[in-house]
């Protein structure tokens, strides 16, 4: 375990405060985290992907799953990330989202990390949640921001810490706003940042004015990710960490192309790939995701099937026409 992790572990107030008779999550201790953290995430250059879930007549289709976390992985990528927005996650039960997981570890085989999304809007939901994800031998989780909810900023640390202090995992906060309608502010991850297994932060809108480094000056192994495809060059650039990619997905070889010539801090040639993928990330905009991307995978792959869950409902034939054109220019 890192030393800063143990330094930012002895830092935080030990005592037990008492709202209405219950320990206040915000001042209860934190255990020493035990699960380590995946060398994945412990790189300058962090790329995972986030991966949709197939569905055949309503149910999860776990045969195609399985086989498209083995073809992501074969493909190169570094880390998987399940039950997202990109995977329906609200759209799964309980039970659902759980045999995923199990599902991403055991077709894996410990080749790559896999990431569970297990936060909700529900704090004991997401503690449920993400002690199931420990379980099933998930390497990490993240953590969104509670929405329809919507509580202060005061609430959205009591939430994390909940969830935090029930559990050994590393975990990784999102902040997205656009789907959420709530934020995570500056002053409120700086908080966050003292609890040791938390680990770091993806900003889902991605761009430059995102990334927040100077949020955790004293901590250097905390991660900022980028779930923004299309600004992932100048995310970097501008001190990010890394990315969750929604392209890897239909295009593993080139997304770790545009990867390595960041690494190397060639910046002509990351700029280069990625003005290649800019149309076919545009096309995947038109709608909401996972359906437009469900649409290109059955494109590519027969086995493949674009259905989605409601509310999601398949995309417009001006959409699949954008798509279909996207992939031919490629």
């Amino acid at each position: 375990m890192p030393s800063s992790l143990l330094k930012a572990l002895a830092s935080v107030p030990a005592a037990i405060s008492f709202v209405a008779g219950r320990p206040d999550p915000r001042r209860a201790p934190f255990a020493s985290p035990r699960k380590a953290t995946p060398p994945l995430l412990g790189c300058e250059n962090v790329s995972l992907t986030a991966l949709p879930t197939p569905f055949a007549q309503g149910k999860l289709d776990e045969h195609a799953f399985a086989r498209f976390v083995d073809w992501q992985i074969e493909s190169g990528r570094q880390g998987l990330v399940v039950g997202g927005a990109i995977g329906e996650g609200t759209a799964l039960p309980l039970a659902e989202r759980v045999r995923l997981i199990e599902l991403a570890v055991e077709a894996s085989a410990k080749r790559v990390p896999i990431i569970a999304v297990t936060g909700t809007n529900c704090t004991q939901e997401s503690v449920e949640l993400t002690r199931a994800a420990e379980e099933a031998g998930a390497n990490a989780a993240l953590l969104v921001a509670p929405y329809y909810n919507r509580p202060n900023q005061e609430g959205v640390y009591a939430h994390f810490c909940q969830i935090a202090r029930s559990v050994e995992l590393p975990l990784i906060l999102e902040a997205d706003p656009g789907r959420t309608g709530i934020d995570i502010h500056a002053e409120t991850l700086e908080r966050l940042a003292k609890i040791p297994n938390i680990v770091g932060i993806e900003e889902a809108e991605g761009g430059p004015f995102h990334v927040r480094p100077r949020s955790i000056e004293w901590r250097s192994d905390f991660l900022s990710l980028t779930g923004d495809d299309a600004d992932c060059v100048d995310f970097r650039m501008a001190g990010g960490r890394g990315s969750i990619s929604i392209l890897a997905n239909l295009v593993p070889a080139a997304w770790t192309a545009l990867q390595r010539a960041m690494e190397e801090r060639n910046w002509e040639r990351a700029k280069f790939i990625s003005e290649r993928l800019r149309p076919l990330s545009s096309a995947l905009r038109l709608e909401t995701n996972p359906a437009p991307l469900k649409y290109a995978l059955s494109l590519l792959h027969s086995w493949f099937n674009p259905e989605v869950r409601l509310p999601l409902t398949p995309i417009t034939e001006d959409t699949a026409k954008a798509i279909r054109e996207a992939l031919a220019r490629l």
